[in-house]
């Protein structure tokens, strides 16, 4: 396969895992010139009252701090950082973005596990649900 890897989507939550995902496409970048996109998708719990207001702030700085972490450890390396950051369900934003025809992406690159919830005990993993829906290559990082 001669294809040229010139777009990377590294989907981020903060997680080991995750982080070890933006490693890896950072040295796959370095060798072949890439840019990376970093994206995180908040998922939409249901409301509950006391949680509305304090939560949006938390995960506005959580979210903020976990992509400056990311851009740095990118731009250091002199590779192209983009950011991407979605609401609703996280194995669906990653597809539906990483299947844009304007983005254009050549791989996926993501942790095995991240910070996710209890659903996914039962439902399966974001990765597992991105590698079986993906139209393009998937690496998932242990």
């Amino acid at each position: 396969m001669n294809k040229k890897i010139g777009k990377i989507l590294v989907p981020i939550d903060g997680s080991k895992n995750s982080i070890r995902g933006l490693e890896m496409a950072i040295s796959i970048a370095m060798q072949s010139g890439a840019t990376i996109t970093c994206v995180h998708s908040i998922s939409i719990i249901p409301r509950v009252e006391f949680q509305v207001g304090q939560m949006k702030k938390e995960w506005s700085k959580d979210i903020k701090k976990i992509m400056k972490g990311a851009e740095s450890l990118v731009t250091q390396r002199g590779i192209k950082f983009r950011e991407k950051i979605m609401r609703g369900d996280t194995g669906y934003n990653i597809i539906k973005l990483a299947h844009d025809k304007k983005e254009n992406y050549d791989l996926i690159i993501i942790g095995s596990r991240g910070r996710g919830t209890m659903k996914e005990l039962f439902l399966g993993s974001v990765s597992n649900y991105v590698v079986h829906s993906s139209k393009i290559p998937v690496l998932i990082v242990k």
